[in-house]
């Protein structure tokens, strides 16, 4: 994992157009490199698979938990921010493979700001580096 390459705030609708790069270690969106993504929603099970589900309205990802995290007790309905890589799986839900997870429910305005924050980075950052790419 290059750590050097930032974990882009997004929602789940737009990781649907990462595409991968010849490196196979990282993903572009609209020719920005990235391994990690920042996002945040609320969680969701899957019973069928007992797999921790996110969803932020716009679409859903599956997250890997290792270690410390699989000791906490993560309930569904629970808002929370994620970071970890981001993987596609081809005919399967994309997976993030979770780095931090921080349970944001005790803070009910952190929802309405999520959504500010995403269009803020998209129109500071990474909307000039997409119009260059095109």
């Amino acid at each position: 994992m290059d750590y050097s390459l930032a974990a882009l705030k997004l929602l789940c609708g737009q990781l649907k157009g990462a595409r991968g790069t010849p490196s196979q270690s990282a993903l572009t969106l609209g020719g920005i490199l990235f391994q990690r993504v920042w996002l945040q929603g609320v969680l969701v099970s899957n019973d069928d698979e007992d797999r921790l589900l996110l969803d932020d309205s716009t679409g859903i990802v599956e997250l890997n938990l290792s270690g410390d995290f699989r000791q906490r007790q993560w309930k569904t309905g629970m808002y929370v921010m994620v970071v970890g890589g981001y993987f596609v799986r081809t005919g399967d839900i994309p997976v993030i493979k979770v780095h931090k997870i921080v349970d944001l429910s005790p803070f009910p305005d952190r929802e309405a700001m999520w959504y500010l924050e995403v269009l803020e980075a998209y129109k500071l950052f990474y909307q000039p580096l997409i119009e260059d790419f095109i």
